[in-house]
């Protein structure tokens, strides 16, 4: 996580990150709204021809602001933002009431604040994400993405401690596993791994329905290198979804992470790299390949880990840590 900073250089530094949850932690929420309604491409992954067919529904028909919303989903998910935000900001014009609308807007304009360490687009998403809790204050995963902005963007742009808090305990009024994976994500933030690890725990024990819950319990015990209670976690999401292609990758970070035998976690991965779309909403390829690099290295193949970490790298140019693996990897062959 990355602290909040209090001069305004170093905001405009460190912005990039703050204003929306890493996709790794993002994932793990529940569907922040499902694919109900999506079209038949965007929920296989073919957000290209998903955005061929909402360009012929929205020419039919200008005022479909249903069209629009997932127009500017499926541009998040092929990564063309500026796309993203303008169809974003037709549903939100045709469709002002609508909370999702404005939650994926703000998610929209994250990003774009993120490459561009950009105060007024920060500014943007604090506005759709406050819009979108004022519209439905039910809507969990809009209170989590208005905690998390509170929680580390800069005082200048409107972050606020209390208001983090207030955002946490409201969803945990709403929903107790996810008000414990709020409280352990802003612990997170604060570099608390007692208290974190607390939270993750009281999540698994608060038995959620929806396995995303589990996994992103399991995406906290495996930042905090915690093995027993990760397969504890990903054990509880197998058990209410057994087929879910996100197993594949847990069971990887899980593998890897035990120490071996890596051909399991090798096999789990591919599976997973091979299944599945790469989305958001899910953990994503870039990670995935990372931690198939990390089990190649584990088992002394560094040629092959390597690749997997320049591949990470090609999906996610700014992942620090498949980065830094990277270069250990090039300056300890030299």
């Amino acid at each position: 996580m990355i602290s909040r900073r209090s001069t305004v250089g170093l905001a405009l530094a460190v912005i990039a990150g703050m204003l929306i949850r890493t996709p790794s932690a993002r994932t793990q929420t529940a569907s922040q709204d499902s694919s109900k309604g999506a079209p038949a491409q965007f929920t296989v992954g073919n957000y290209s021809a998903a955005i061929a067919a909402l360009r012929d529904r929205v020419a039919k028909n200008p005022q479909d602001a249903d069209a629009y919303y997932w127009l500017c989903r499926s541009y998040y998910e092929a990564r063309d933002f500026d796309n993203a935000i303008a169809e974003g900001e037709k549903a939100v014009s045709l469709s002002p009431q609508n909370s999702d609308y404005h939650m994926w807007l703000g998610e929209a304009y994250g990003v774009k604040a993120d490459r561009e360490h950009s105060f007024l687009l920060a500014r943007k998403v604090k506005h759709e994400f406050e819009e979108a809790v004022r519209l439905n204050p039910r809507n969990v995963h809009a209170r989590r993405d208005l905690a998390e902005f509170y929680a580390e963007a800069p005082w200048i742009v409107g972050g606020s401690k209390d208001g983090a808090k207030q955002q946490v305990d409201a969803v945990a009024a709403l929903d107790p596993a996810q008000g414990h994976l709020a409280r352990a994500q802003y612990w997170a933030d604060q570099k608390r791994n007692d208290l974190t690890e607390n939270e993750c725990g009281q999540a698994l024990s608060a038995k959620s329905s929806d396995p995303a819950a589990d996994f992103e319990a399991a995406d906290c015990y495996a930042a905090l290198i915690r093995v027993p209670q990760l397969k504890s976690a990903v054990d509880a999401a197998a058990v209410l979804r057994p087929n879910d292609p996100r197993l594949g990758y847990y069971r990887g970070v899980e593998g890897v992470l035990a120490g071996g035998p890596m051909g399991p976690a090798e096999q789990s991965l591919k599976s997973y790299l091979a299944s599945t779309p790469d989305r958001s909403d899910w953990p994503s390829h870039a990670a995935a390949r990372e931690w198939l690099g990390r089990a190649y290295e584990a088992e002394g193949k560094r040629q092959q880990a390597a690749e997997q970490y320049r591949a990470a790298l090609q999906l996610d140019p700014q992942r620090t840590s498949a980065s830094n693996r990277l270069k250990h990897l090039e300056q300890s062959s030299k």
